[in-house]
């Protein structure tokens, strides 16, 4: 790939990106080409990323930091972020193609892993729910700050009351096509009102304004259009594999709203974490239980599965979270 890494400017601490062991390039049914890393030991239990709207593979640093050392971490860029080039195919269809392209490129036929999606993420997760590659892969699934439609109607990033004029000043802010300009003290700012929790500490708002401003302008306006007429309701009712959320009780971009809403509809909710002053960007935000939660995960739908086969035993007994 010829596009530089983001959040290049991010060299050391916790979001540092970490240097991958191997990377590669998946192409997705309708040719586009995705810029993956794998992280870890080859023969530890995966887990998949998937990053939302304008972030990248850099914006898991500090779960990658932390979970390669003892699991298989593949993380990809969405189309047009990072280090994937843009596509004109700008659509929840693509989302669940590059991600059915993913899992058939990084794990064997019939491996189990762990899928994580933040914000656009999740999205990608909710429209892959009826894919044949994603139910053949997917053991159990994290949602973090993430909602399956009427986005910018429950915005809060105004602060207006809910109607037609803040739905339609929200739409026209997110889906600007105005340049974001270098990262400053003022535009970081804006972000963390935006974003994040107000308690969020300088490094956590420098890293996810550098991330965020990589996003070229053109990607970030084709895909907030897509966002604004997100309906995936359907894919939720669908989700039948355990699915656990994670989200800010801060979150003004997707608020707990969505998180409610998810718990009541999904076929096999194992559990709703909601963390208190925490915003949007809940993996940066929280590193700490964001990353907890995916162990457990892990421990209680990859690890027990593979066990099981291994032994011969039927499924592991599985007590849901709270």
């Amino acid at each position: 790939m010829s596009r530089p890494a983001p959040a290049a400017s991010v060299t050391s601490g916790p979001y540092a990106p970490p240097a991958p062991a191997r990377e590669l390039t998946v192409v997705s049914a309708d040719g586009a080409p995705l810029h993956v890393e794998v992280h870890g030991p080859e023969d530890a239990p995966p887990v998949v990323l998937s990053h939302g709207w304008t972030c990248s593979t850099a914006f898991w640093a500090a779960q990658i930091r932390d979970l390669s050392t003892d699991h298989r971490v593949i993380a990809y860029d969405q189309r047009g972020h990072g280090r994937s080039p843009a596509s004109p195919a700008c659509t929840t269809q693509a989302l669940a193609d590059d991600l059915e392209a993913v899992l058939a490129q990084t794990l064997a036929p019939g491996e189990k892993a762990l899928i994580v999606g933040h914000s656009m993420g999740g999205m990608t997760v909710m429209a892959a729910a009826t894919r044949p590659r994603f139910r053949e892969h997917a053991a159990a699934v994290l949602l973090c700050s993430t909602g399956s439609s009427r986005l910018v109607a429950e915005s809060r990033v105004l602060p207006l009351g809910a109607g037609r004029v803040r739905t339609w000043i929200t739409g026209r802010i997110l889906g600007s096509r105005a340049p974001l300009g270098p990262v400053t003290p003022v535009a970081k700012r804006i972000l963390k009102y935006a974003t994040m929790g107000a308690g969020s500490a300088p490094h956590m708002v420098e890293a996810c304004a550098r991330i965020v401003h990589a996003c070229p302008r053109a990607v970030r306006h084709a895909w907030a259009a897509v966002l604004d007429s997100l309906d995936l309701d359907h894919g939720v009712r669908e989700l039948h594999t355990p699915t656990a959320i994670v989200h800010g009780a801060s979150d003004r971009l997707t608020p707990p709203v969505h998180a409610h809403a998810l718990v009541a509809a999904l076929p096999h909710c194992v559990g709703l974490t909601e963390l208190a002053c925490v915003g949007h960007m809940t993996p940066i935000e929280a590193p700490g239980l964001v990353t907890g939660r995916i162990r457990e995960l892990v421990t209680t739908y990859v690890t027990a599965h593979t066990t099981s086969e291994a032994t011969g035993a039927g499924p592991a007994q599985i007590k849901e979270g709270a």
